[in-house]
């Protein structure tokens, strides 16, 4: 009895946050923040209108991924390895759900109306989400063995599903009406930054798993403005948004 309490005063004295772990909140703050004032704020007040099961669905497993990423990050930094591992498999299948998620909802956002301002950028961001997030996360699975890959690469995942957030947390204060892309674009490339800047500084060295991170931003970012405005991609949103009528 005497260790365990021991052990777990070693535990809290010790904890020091690392650079992932305030990055895990500085994300959750983006979330929170961004959904807090579309979502979860009109809900407690009663006033969020009447919507789909799934839309609620959606916001419940995004809310507990974000949670879950913040207190695996806590455990490494109080060393419980052990049960940071056996979260693992229930991050996997959270994670599994993000991703069916996002797309479900990327596909009922396609209903919206085309000749809407964010209605390009809404599916473009949409489908970058759920490629990205499944791309990096798959990655860090592969990588659970090299811890500072691991984190780095899920740093990298939560990225593109960001924006909704961040987007969310500069149009409603300002009162914008469409999606502030640079704006949210730039807050995207400083916390990419940073996560070069820590992997340079601790190790004098960039990896190519996080080479391969700032290239999927910058990509999805060059290709964004072009993409959005094509033809080919407005017939593509529109295919995508035949699909949601589809029944067997």
């Amino acid at each position: 009895m005497e260790a365990a309490l021991k052990a777990d005063s070693q535990h809290t004295t010790n904890f020091r946050p690392s650079f992932f772990f305030w990055m895990t909140l500085l994300m959750a703050f983006f979330v929170f923040s961004g959904f807090g004032m579309t979502y979860w704020y009109p809900m407690a007040s009663g006033t969020f209108p009447p919507t789909p099961p799934v839309v609620h669905l959606h916001g419940m497993v995004y809310s507990l991924w974000m949670i879950l990423l913040v207190v695996q990050a806590g455990l490494v930094n109080v060393r419980n390895i052990k049960l940071h591992r056996s979260l693992g498999m229930f991050g996997i299948a959270l994670a599994t759900a993000v991703i069916f998620m996002g797309a479900l909802i990327t596909l009922l956002g396609s209903r919206g109306n085309p000749a809407g301002i964010n209605y390009n950028n809404g599916i473009y961001l949409g489908i970058m989400a759920v490629v990205g997030f499944a791309l990096f996360f798959t990655l860090a699975i592969r990588n659970t063995r090299k811890p500072e890959i691991h984190r780095r690469l899920i740093l990298f995942a939560m990225l593109p599903i960001l924006p909704p957030g961040i987007h969310r947390l500069y149009m409603i204060p300002l009162g914008l009406q469409s999606f502030p892309v640079m704006a949210m674009y730039l807050t995207l490339d400083a916390m990419a930054a940073a996560i070069v800047y820590h992997e340079w500084r601790n190790t004098k060295s960039i990896s190519r798993y996080t080479w391969f991170g700032v290239a999927w931003l910058v990509i999805q970012q060059v290709l964004h403005a072009t993409v959005v405005q094509t033809e080919a991609m407005n017939g593509l949103f529109q295919q995508i948004a035949a699909m949601v009528y589809y029944r067997v």
